[in-house]
């Protein structure tokens, strides 16, 4: 699967759509997704919880490890994907689509976001 050029990305595999309203998208990349195995678990942070760029902010249990989630960006939590709280694994199956995990009003940017194709050569793919 490719990643989609629309899209920037952080070295922690996450992807962040452009922010519309202020408001950006977030979720976990193919590449991560793959190397997670089947994710069977999401703790996501919650509306209203402030994340802050480069910190985690939640968990993706798999059944082959556990690994922390890390807010691409800074910014309040505006929403959260319910649908992969109740099913894991669609993170697996629609990582760009409807496995996303979190929306954030962005309050602060990194300036080491990569674009898709900075990103495809991070990753060896």
């Amino acid at each position: 699967m490719s990643n989609p050029q629309q899209l920037r990305y952080s070295k922690e595999h996450e992807w962040l759509t452009a922010a519309e309203d202020g408001v950006s998208t977030v979720g976990i990349t193919a590449h991560a997704a793959d190397a997670l195995g089947d994710v069977v678990y999401v703790q996501l942070p919650e509306v209203g919880d402030a994340v802050t760029a480069g910190e985690p902010c939640g968990e993706l249990e798999s059944t082959k490890s556990v690994s922390d989630l890390y807010a691409p960006v800074s910014g309040e939590v505006t929403e959260v994907n319910q649908d992969v709280v109740d099913d894991p694994a669609l993170v697996n199956s629609a990582p760009f689509e409807g496995g996303w995990l979190f929306k954030v009003r962005v309050s602060d940017e990194p300036s080491d976001l990569l674009s898709a194709d900075e990103y495809t050569a991070f990753t060896g793919n």
